[in-house]
């Protein structure tokens, strides 16, 4: 059975469609601060150069580099106020020669269906999509 508006968030409810904003960041060191503060930076800025809050979010799936070990991406979510929404953590493909000590994510959201998705990439991560307005 195929769920019903009223159970797909309030995004649904304000007539919004299901989209996924992509963004990735790099982080100076393997810390739990330098991982928490650029993934809690990404995140606001996805969240604001999207024009979303809390209820539009459905579900945030993070990936980090081998390099990065000292912490989950998913616990800067919480600090931020978060926490409601599900997340996931996992580890990027090994890519010889990809772009190291990085987190990627993927904001599964609802929003206005003429609403132009804004995807994110901030400090190192920016060389991985340079076709995209800053």
């Amino acid at each position: 059975m195929a769920p019903s508006r009223r159970d797909r968030g309030a995004g649904a409810l304000s007539g919004g469609v299901l989209k996924a904003v992509r963004g990735a960041t790099s982080v100076p060191e393997d810390t739990s601060e330098a991982i928490r503060e650029r993934t809690a930076e990404l995140l606001r800025e996805i969240i604001s150069r999207n024009g979303l809050g809390v209820p539009d979010l459905v579900s945030i799936i993070f990936t980090t580099t081998e390099d990065l070990c000292a912490d989950f991406p998913a616990v800067a979510a919480r600090d931020i106020g978060l926490g409601t929404v599900p997340l996931l953590c996992a580890r990027e493909i090994p890519v010889v020669g990809a772009l190291p000590m990085c987190v990627r994510v993927m904001v599964h959201c609802y929003a206005p269906p003429d609403r132009v998705i804004r995807h994110v990439y901030l400090h190192g991560a920016r060389q991985l999509r340079m076709d995209l307005p800053e």
